[in-house]
């Protein structure tokens, strides 16, 4: 059985939740991605933060990205996928509740990311493009 662990990227870096949005910004300037995880100083997950969240939610709005904090934009509990979980639970959790990323814990701990290109990667076809029209709905 394939795992998300055994599709995810791992060892996902996170943005503090105190961290400002102009700080997240430049991590993912710096690591070409265009979400990171939000964790807390207790070092959980408190959200994931993506390049749209600050376009839209701050920069739009005319709010300063350099006084507003990644935690500030952390909503709800994040949808994760446990790590052991399998591939195709993976899918169906991207597919309902629609996110392109879905961080991967072990326990308690962030241990990576899973993302639509990590599963165009590694799945047939028909299955990517399963996922792909769930989560585009």
């Amino acid at each position: 059985m394939t795992t998300a662990r055994d599709l995810m990227t791992p060892h996902a870096e996170c943005i503090g939740e105190g961290d400002t949005l102009v700080s997240a910004a430049q991590r993912m300037r710096d690591l070409d991605v265009g979400a990171l995880p939000i964790c807390g100083d207790d070092h959980r997950l408190k959200g994931v933060l993506t390049d749209r969240d600050i376009v839209v939610k701050v920069v739009a709005e005319g709010s300063d990205p350099g006084a507003v904090t990644a935690g500030e934009l952390a909503q709800g509990k994040p949808v994760t996928i446990g790590a052991d979980d399998s591939a195709e639970e993976a899918l169906r959790t991207m597919a309902e509740h629609q996110v392109r990323r879905l961080p991967v814990i072990d326990g308690h701990d962030l241990v990576g990311i899973l993302s639509q290109a990590d599963v165009a990667r590694s799945l047939p076809d028909e299955m990517v493009g399963q996922v792909l029209r769930a989560v585009s709905r």
